[in-house]
């Protein structure tokens, strides 16, 4: 489809839904593609409802990820969606208004849960059909704030957590999401529907989530910003888990200001989730923290050792260095310590509490699911092994349902190494050494070809270090390598989101790297 197909079915869609055709007199596009503010300026002046903008995304989906291009980005869609915002509206005009994210539609992650109609299923056919109990708290806090769930998007089945040999974005139950930029190429896991609907404008915002690169890889490599917070910041209860040392979820969404916003909404304690006790009186305010001199006086380390990977990823990012000082940071090399000491360690981990963080999801959330345990969804996967099995094999669901439990000396030892090297002698060190307020990288390359024979065969990344330590990290978009994004990372030690934001923000208003897609088949390398 091309820009004046789009364009006519945003016509069409507007005329059928009653809306004016034109955002600040423009294209009628830029009504979807607008962030929160825009939006809650139109709904405030009445040229716009949360019913309307729920049509008009309805039928941009129908268009770009069920037609068209055929992104598969969305696994399912809400079908309360238009009711919730028929309600909202109503809200609206008898004069209560929730918050900045009253009528915004948001899309999340199918390994969240949500007490409605859909189901929550980590992309397993094991889990195709099965409703949650009641909503994750993330979810309730969306609700709360006023924000429509208009459906769950694709994911790397079991948040990329099942084979050893995986292809990042493809689930059982969702088959493969494919990236708007190049249609051949992949995502990222494992919020690879997150980050394929944000770039395409299927919603105002999306909630992904990380263990280790699955906000900030997807989002870097579809070309929009994502923050990996603090664990602890935003309660997991409810989500779909890998491991509770460095699972969190986080805002995937079309610019830094819509993630601060939405970053507000989901942030808070939860009493079923003893890590947000640590951060309880740690949230910022992020809507204060969208500051063009944001980086001003800022001291930043280059992380030198994760530079090298792709020449002109390379040369992208140092050309945005020079963005960054004319904003008023100063920029010292540095060599991030330790960070080639917890790679194994790390999947220790992961391994390790896998099996129990998912059997007690199960328990608490999908008691009447068909799989209760580890060895149930092994199973589960043999006997349907030509949907399930047919592109690459359960290694790690093997490997975590051998695992003995979170009393073994192995598992304790591999967490502690993880934390001492991440975190004391890692991040921790050489910001207090060189006086640093963060650090930043290359998040990644560039998205890589969707292999089902190889496998994924992407390089090597930067959300390791602040992944497991449990540290903040903002990717923000950097620029393109023959039409495909990269990401330029910001990190820092644990609760700096604000101080991260404000750095975030600064650089983007300054650089405005960000080029919506175009839905190529594959990349022109001669352009």
């Amino acid at each position: 489809m091309d820009r004046r197909d789009f364009v006519r079915l945003g016509l069409a869609a507007g005329a059928a839904a009653g809306l004016t055709t034109t955002a600040q007199g423009k294209d009628p596009d830029a009504v979807l593609d607008a962030g929160v503010r825009a939006q809650q300026a139109l709904m405030e002046s009445g040229k716009l409802t949360s019913k309307t903008l729920v049509q008009r995304y309805l039928a941009r989906i129908a268009a770009l990820d069920k037609a068209g291009p055929r992104l598969n980005a969305i696994i399912e869609l809400n079908p309360d969606a238009l009711n919730i915002a028929v309600d909202l509206d109503g809200e609206r005009r008898a004069g209560k208004v929730r918050g900045p994210l009253h009528g915004i539609p948001v899309l999340l992650k199918d390994n969240i849960a949500t007490g409605d109609r859909m189901s929550t299923s980590a992309g397993s056919l094991a889990l195709d059909g099965v409703r949650a109990t009641r909503d994750a708290f993330v979810a309730a806090r969306l609700r709360a704030a006023g924000a429509v769930i208009l459906g769950k998007t694709n994911l790397s089945e079991w948040a990329n957590m099942r084979s050893t040999h995986s292809v990042s974005g493809w689930s059982g139950r969702g088959g493969q999401t494919r990236n708007p930029y190049a249609l051949d190429r992949n995502t990222s896991g494992s919020s690879s529907g997150a980050g394929a609907a944000m770039a395409a404008g299927f919603a105002t915002l999306a909630i992904g989530t990380e263990t280790d690169g699955s906000i900030v890889s997807p989002a870097s490599i579809c070309g929009i910003v994502g923050i990996k917070p603090t664990v602890g910041l935003v309660s997991r209860s409810g989500i779909i888990p890998i491991a509770h040392s460095q699972d969190t979820a986080g805002p995937m969404t079309r610019t830094v200001a819509d993630a601060a916003l939405l970053l507000a909404a989901i942030a808070g304690a939860d009493p079923d989730d003893a890590a947000t006790q640590a951060g309880q009186g740690k949230p910022g305010d992020y809507a204060a923290a969208l500051r063009t001199d944001g980086l001003q006086g800022r001291r930043l380390g280059v992380a030198r050792n994760f530079f090298g990977n792709h020449p002109a990823v390379d040369a992208v990012i140092t050309a945005e260095l020079a963005v960054l000082e004319a904003q008023g940071a100063t920029l010292v090399d540095v060599q991030l310590p330790n960070a080639d000491k917890y790679g194994d360690t790390e999947l220790e981990v992961l391994l390790s509490e896998f099996r129990p963080d998912l059997e007690a999801y199960l328990a608490r959330y999908a008691a009447h699911a068909p799989i209760r345990t580890m060895a149930d969804l092994i199973a589960f996967n043999d006997r349907h092994a030509a949907q399930e099995l047919r592109h690459f094999g359960q290694e790690h669901l093997i490997a975590a349902q051998a695992r003995p439990g979170l009393d073994a000396r192995a598992y304790r030892d591999a967490l502690a190494n993880n934390h001492r090297y991440s975190r004391a002698e890692g991040i921790d060190r050489i910001l207090r050494e060189e006086k640093l307020d963060a650090l930043v990288a290359p998040t990644g390359g560039t998205g890589w070809l969707t292999d089902y024979i190889n496998g994924d065969h992407d390089g090597p990344g930067f959300s390791s270090p602040a992944a497991v330590a449990g540290y903040p990290h903002v990717t923000v978009p950097a620029g393109q390598v023959h039409g495909l994004p990269v990401g330029l990372s910001f990190v820092g030690g644990a609760w700096s989101e604000a101080a991260l934001i404000a750095m975030a923000y600064a650089y983007e208003q300054a650089s405005q790297r960000r080029r919506p897609p175009t839905f190529p088949a594959s990349v022109n390398v001669k352009a």
